[in-house]
């Protein structure tokens, strides 16, 4: 992440005009880039200079990074105004993770005044393969075969289309596995005139990316999502905005001692 990620941002951050400080913090599949610039320059020029910096920085970066850079016009050394407690007693966390990244940020990105909201122990969802050494072994295989075939197999890419004299199709589909039972019949090679499947030399379950990290809400495991304000917003009016999104939302959200169990 330092070389192929925060230092192309950087060089191209170095470049913005009125950056009094920049400071980065990189660690495993994470980048953060603060930046700080001189009082007299409005923050909204600055924030069109930011984000012309990563549009510029697109050819630098890695083809295969799973987001493009995100920005926020927030001080880091304020505390969150509002945290948020997401728990569900039928679904996993990391598929709660999944709901609040594409169900509760965006209605809580449109709402004004609202600078950005982070989840704290995030466990986004993820499908984890389980590697056995000794079934590997059994057929001639190592890790690198495993891993090899994995990534040949797991393609994202444009499939391309079909073009006739009237009519032209885009091809759409790709060979990402969505779900962790195709997963399960994948090809891993071919021994002794039959195909080994990926289920036959690991485990193959639905978990999440980083299963080291964790929170919690009076002992309930949970999905913690700190919301933080614009500078000089009003708190208690982005608070209130931040109380009637949280009823369109899938999710129960639990604020404080204050349970909402309609949301």
């Amino acid at each position: 992440m330092a070389s192929s990620v925060t230092a192309p941002l950087e060089r191209q951050f170095g470049q913005v005009p009125g950056l009094q400080q920049m400071t980065s913090t990189s660690s495993d599949g994470s980048s953060v880039i603060t930046l700080q610039f001189n009082l007299s320059l409005n923050i909204d020029v600055a924030e069109q200079e930011v984000q012309q910096s990563i549009n510029a920085s697109g050819t630098f970066l890695p083809p295969d990074l799973p987001t493009p850079p995100l920005y926020s016009k927030t001080n880091p050394a304020d505390t969150p105004i509002l945290t948020l407690a997401l728990t569900s007693q039928d679904l996993p966390l990391s598929k709660v993770e999944d709901l609040a990244d594409t169900r509760l940020a965006p209605k809580i990105s449109q709402l004004p005044a609202s600078a950005w909201s982070a989840s704290a122990a995030a466990r986004k969802p993820a499908v984890r393969i389980q590697a056995n050494p000794t079934a590997l072994a059994s057929y001639g295989l190592n890790l690198e075969d495993l891993r090899s075939t994995l990534i040949a197999a797991n393609v994202n890419q444009a499939k391309g289309n079909f073009d006739g004299p009237h009519q032209a199709y885009q091809i759409g589909a790709n060979d990402q596995f969505a779900i962790q039972r195709r997963l399960r019949s994948a090809g891993v090679a071919f021994k002794n005139g039959a195909p080994v499947k990926l289920s036959d030399v690991a485990a193959v379950v639905d978990d999440a990316e980083n299963i080291r990290q964790a929170a919690w809400m009076n002992d309930v495991p949970a999905v913690i999502v700190n919301i933080q304000r614009q500078p000089g917003a009003n708190i208690i009016s982005v608070v209130d905005s931040h109380q009637t999104a949280r009823r369109s939302s899938p999710l129960r959200c639990d604020f404080g001692s204050r349970q909402h169990p309609h949301v």
